[in-house]
């Protein structure tokens, strides 16, 4: 017997970018860790600021607030890189600091307004009400989709 679908639930980090909320699936985590040194690489679009060397692998990195958007911020304490792998890609956003660890059910999980735009559904799969916090759920794969079709 399987259970209803709105009574499964799956596991979320909680980050911060530009005064929202995200979350994004545990299951593509592979690390969570300080920003350090990032290398800079000539010619990558506006939202790559560059790769790092962690755990003996070159990783780009992509710059979450710039990517959506939002002005670019200087690194500080806060600043937390969020290295995730999905489909033998490797990528780690650059986010204005990491939160929780949360379990969000598939029925707190809405789906985005039919009023946003075509931009908004290309990064977000939707949004959970918990309590009295928003928080807009992360699509990491299209995300890397449109990641590698902008560097081409």
């Amino acid at each position: 017997m399987s259970t209803p679908p709105s009574d499964r639930t799956e596991h979320f980090i909680l980050f911060d970018l530009a005064g929202a909320i995200y979350a994004v699936s545990s299951h593509v985590v592979k690390q969570m860790e300080m920003v350090e040194t990032i290398t800079p690489v000539p010619n990558t679009t506006r939202f790559m600021d560059g790769v790092v060397f962690s755990r003996g692998q070159v990783i780009p990195v992509m710059n979450l607030r710039v990517r959506f958007g939002f002005e670019k911020t200087p690194y500080d304490v806060r600043t937390r890189l969020i290295v995730i792998q999905l489909d033998n890609r490797t990528i780690g956003l650059i986010v204005d600091t990491a939160r929780e660890f949360i379990t969000i059910s598939e029925s707190a999980i809405q789906p985005l307004p039919e009023s946003m735009s075509e931009q908004v559904e290309k990064y977000l799969s939707g949004i959970a009400k918990l309590d009295d916090r928003l928080i807009l759920i992360l699509n990491v794969q299209q995300l890397l989709d449109l990641e590698l079709v902008a560097s081409c």
